[in-house]
C-alpha cells in the first residue's frame, strides 16, 4: 500500500521528469498547499532530486529517485499507469 506522502513524491518526481523544470517553475506550480512544499524538501533530503543551483536551475530525478518511481508503480499505485516519466 502507498501511503499518500509517498503518493504525493511520486507525482512530484514524474512531474518533473515529464520535461525539463526549473525550480522557479516549480514554486510556482507547488506554492499553493503546504503539504506539497513538505514533499519537495522531504524528496531533496532523501536524495529523490537533484537541481543546478539558482532559480532557472534545471531539476531531475537521481537515480535514487528513479528508483522510487520504479518501486512504487511495482507496488500498483492505481493513480499512475504506463511508463514512467521519471527518468532524466
Amino acid at each position: 500500500m502507498t501511503t499518500a506522502h509517498e503518493s504525493l513524491t511520486l507525482q512530484l518526481l514524474e512531474w518533473i521528469g515529464e520535461r525539463p523544470r526549473s525550480y522557479a517553475e516549480l514554486m510556482e506550480a507547488w506554492r499553493t498547499t503546504c503539504p506539497r512544499m513538505a514533499i519537495w524538501e522531504d524528496a531533496c533530503a532523501e536524495g529523490l532530486i537533484a537541481s543546478e543551483p539558482g532559480p532557472n536551475g534545471v531539476l531531475r530525478a537521481t537515480a535514487k529517485g528513479q528508483h522510487f518511481c520504479r518501486e512504487h508503480r511495482v507496488r500498483g499505485n492505481a493513480a499512475h499507469d504506463g511508463g514512467s516519466a521519471c527518468a532524466p
